[in-house]
């Protein structure tokens, strides 16, 4: 297939040059992205939709293709045992526009679609911006994952930065659709943390989406709320306004929430204090006999491996900070080389 023709025949042949320049061939087609096409200057929403719509079209399958989904779909289906599926800690996050039946009612359905369309981009980019992933578009709201499918330390923090992210973005729609005549969003947003059961589809099983679901719901226009799972990760790093315990429809005990002070507030987040390690001593014993061979002269090496959240990064705070707080650091240098290369 020949791109250019491809532009073309959708109208868009003003895109050809971009689409050359920058080796866009058949291959590269199937894989744009948003971003992608906000870097390759695309800038009409409308465009960019209409491209993604053609390019999803072009990634149909085949009638060969098809008739092998249908037999497979014929196929008795797999029992939950028989899926690949895996057990994750992860931070969901759902966004939702308040009153949007209201405001869609208002409007032109085009000119709401291009509305709720640059919204769904912000959030989508601030998001993954922050290594997030957009599970699904849920109409004029999303639910996004933080932990899957990539885990990282600080899961919690980038799923709150990327909320934070999404109301200032939304902000700053909100004044360009004021200067064009267009109705303000208002978005409310809720996160919960928790051990889920992700299967080979990518679909989550557990509590907390369901959580995150009943917490947006709680949350005022504008705000982010998050449950005390969620906030005890983050403790200290964001400005939090403690809302009390509350009874969630379909669990049996109330849940703490938390609502997060965007940083305009004024009120700088303290710094983080860790809480007191418990049941590390035998972690802790391990590395000092490695740092008392260092001490020695013998070249160590510490490996702490363990799934995100679980506290390797406080381990080491602990060591250190036992270890070594008498040492300044001037007195660094004064160890042996094998002291500093262990530390």
């Amino acid at each position: 297939m020949e791109v250019g023709g491809w532009l073309r025949d959708l109208g868009l042949s003003k895109y050809q040059a971009a689409f050359r320049d920058n080796g866009i061939d058949e291959l590269v087609l199937l894989h744009l992205t948003v971003e992608d096409l906000k870097e390759l200057g695309v800038a009409s929403v409308g465009d960019r939709r209409k491209l993604l719509t053609a390019i999803c079209a072009l990634a149909s399958p085949t009638p060969s293709e098809q008739a092998a989904l249908r037999r497979h779909a014929s196929a008795p289906p797999k029992k939950i045992s028989e899926v690949s599926a895996e057990r994750r800690p992860i931070t969901v996050m759902f966004c939702d526009l308040v009153g949007s039946t209201g405001l869609a009612a208002k409007l032109d359905a085009e000119d709401w679609r291009d509305l709720v369309n640059a919204y769904l981009d912000e959030a989508s980019a601030a998001v993954t911006g922050l290594s997030g992933h957009v599970l699904k578009n849920l109409g004029d709201g999303l639910m996004a994952l933080f932990g899957y499918p990539q885990a990282q330390e600080n899961d919690a923090e980038r799923a709150l930065r990327s909320a934070l992210a999404i109301q200032r973005a939304l902000a700053d729609l909100n004044a360009r659709n004021t200067r064009a005549g267009a109705p303000e969003l208002a978005a409310r947003i809720g996160l919960d943390s928790g051990p889920v059961l992700v299967d080979a589809t990518g679909e989550v099983f557990g509590e907390a989406p369901n959580v995150a679901a009943r917490v947006q719901a709680l949350a005022e226009p504008g705000a982010v709320l998050v449950t005390a799972a969620v906030q005890r990760q983050v403790a200290g790093l964001f400005v939090a306004e403690d809302k009390g315990a509350h009874a969630l429809r379909g669990f049996p005990a109330p849940i703490g929430l938390y609502r997060i002070m965007p940083a305009s507030s004024g009120r700088p987040a303290s710094a983080r204090t860790p809480t007191r390690l418990v049941g590390r001593e035998e972690e802790l014993d391990l590395l000092g006999q490695r740092w008392e061979r260092a001490r020695k002269g013998e070249g160590q090496l510490a490996l702490v491996v363990g799934e995100p959240g679980i506290g390797k990064s406080r381990l080491i705070q602990e060591f250190r900070a036992k270890r070594f707080a008498h040492v300044s650091r001037s007195g660094f240098h004064s160890l042996s080389a094998a002291q500093q290369a262990f530390l």
